[in-house]
C-alpha cells in the first residue's frame, strides 16, 4: 500500500468516519500519527478538536474493521489507495479547498512534474465537437501532454480516446468506485487507459455504485489534477459547467473549443457560449495550447509533433462509431 507505514490503517479509518467534511477529516489526519492515538480518543474528545457536535454516531472498532475489509478488497482487486498525508499524494489536488482524505486508483498516479489537459463536455455532443475533442487530444498527446476527463459518454470518451491514440498515458477520474465503471459500455476504454500506464482514480472506496450526487463531486478533481480546463461543448445545464466553476475556484486557465461557441445546433452549445462571453479564451486546436504552455515546437524540429489536423479520418471515424455504439 501507498500509505505510510507507520500510520497503519489510521487515513483509511479517518476517511470513512461518518457525519464528518472533508475538512474536518483533514484536520484530523493532521492531528493523529497511529491508530492507537485515534483509539484513545472519545467521541467528545473529536468534537473538541472540531470545534462543534457531530451528530452521527460511530463505534471505532467496527469502523477499523470497515477499513480493514476496504483494504482487503482494494488487495484482491488490485486497487491502491493513497492518503493526504502521504508524499505520493497528487500535489495539486493536495491545494484545493476540499481534498478527499484518501483517494482509490488503478494504474499510476500521474507524474506531478507533467501538467495535465483537463478536457470535458457534453454527453451529447454535436459531431464537429466529438470530432474536435478527439483532434485536440490525439495532438496534445502526441506533444506529451495526457489529459484527464471523467469517462463519461460524449466528449470524455472522445478525449480520452485521442489522446490514447497520441500515444500517452491517459487518466479518468469516476463518480463511482474503481471496481464499478460507469457507464459500463465504457469498460474497454477504462482498460486501454490502464494499458495506456495510466490510472483510474476516484475518492469513492471500492464497491460505491455510481450516484448523481457523485458526479459533481468529482468534477472538482479533474478540476485540480489540471493545469489547465478546456470545455469542449456544453449545454446551458451541464455538468462541465461545474468543473468550470471549479477551474475558476482552483484558479485554473478555463478555455472552451471553437466548436462549442458555433452557431450550429446552438441548444448544445449554449454554455460553452456563455463561457466565452464571460471571458473563457477559445482554443482553436493543440497548437493555441502549446503557445498557451510556452511549449515551442520548431517547424523543423525534428521533435515536432503532427497537428492534429493531420490525423486519419479512419481513426476519426472508428472512434465516433465507438462512441455511437455502431458496428463498421
Amino acid at each position: 500500500m501507498k500509505q505510510h507505514k507507520t500510520r497503519g490503517l489510521l487515513d483509511l479509518i479517518i476517511s470513512i468516519l461518518p457525519g464528518l467534511t472533508l475538512k474536518e477529516k483533514i484536520k484530523l489526519l493532521n492531528s493523529f500519527d497511529n491508530e492507537e492515538e485515534l483509539y484513545f480518543q472519545s467521541k467528545k474528545n473529536i468534537e473538541g478538536l472540531l470545534n462543534r457536535k457531530v451528530k452521527k454516531d460511530w463505534d471505532i472498532s467496527e469502523i477499523r474493521n470497515k477499513a480493514d475489509r476496504i483494504d482487503t478488497i482494494c488487495g484482491i482487486r488490485s486497487i491502491k489507495w493513497v492518503s493526504w498525508s502521504s508524499e505520493e499524494y497528487p500535489p495539486l489536488l493536495r491545494e484545493i479547498y476540499d481534498p478527499p482524505a484518501v483517494i482509490y486508483y488503478r494504474g499510476s498516479l500521474p507524474n506531478p512534474e507533467k501538467p495535465l489537459l483537463g478536457m470535458v463536455g457534453t454527453r451529447k455532443p454535436s459531431p464537429e465537437s466529438a470530432e474536435q475533442a478527439y483532434k485536440i487530444a490525439c495532438g496534445a498527446g502526441k506533444a506529451g501532454i495526457s489529459v484527464v476527463s471523467g469517462l463519461a459518454l460524449g466528449i470524455d470518451a472522445m478525449s480520452h480516446r485521442g489522446n490514447l491514440a497520441g500515444g500517452v498515458p491517459g487518466y479518468a477520474v469516476l463518480g463511482s468506485g474503481i471496481d464499478e465503471i460507469y457507464p459500463s459500455s465504457n469498460r474497454l476504454l477504462a482498460k486501454q487507459i490502464l494499458d495506456s500506464g495510466g490510472a483510474l482514480i476516484s475518492e469513492y472506496s471500492p464497491g460505491t455504485k455510481p450516484a448523481k450526487w457523485s458526479f459533481p463531486a468529482r468534477n472538482r478533481i479533474i478540476s485540480a489534477l489540471s493545469r489547465s480546463v478546456l470545455i469542449v461543448e456544453a449545454p446551458q445545464k451541464s455538468g462541465a459547467l461545474i468543473t468550470a466553476a471549479f477551474a475558476l475556484e482552483h484558479g485554473r486557465e478555463l478555455w472552451v473549443a471553437s466548436t462549442g461557441v458555433q452557431k450550429s445546433t446552438i441548444k448544445n452549445k449554449l454554455g460553452t457560449l456563455k463561457l466565452a462571453e464571460d471571458g473563457a479564451e477559445v482554443i482553436y486546436s493543440e497548437l493555441d495550447i502549446f503557445k498557451k504552455w510556452n511549449l515551442n515546437y520548431a517547424d523543423n524540429d525534428k521533435k515536432v509533433m503532427v497537428s492534429a489536423g493531420n490525423i486519419s479520418k479512419e481513426e476519426i471515424i472508428s472512434s465516433m462509431a465507438n462512441l455511437l455504439n455502431i458496428e463498421i
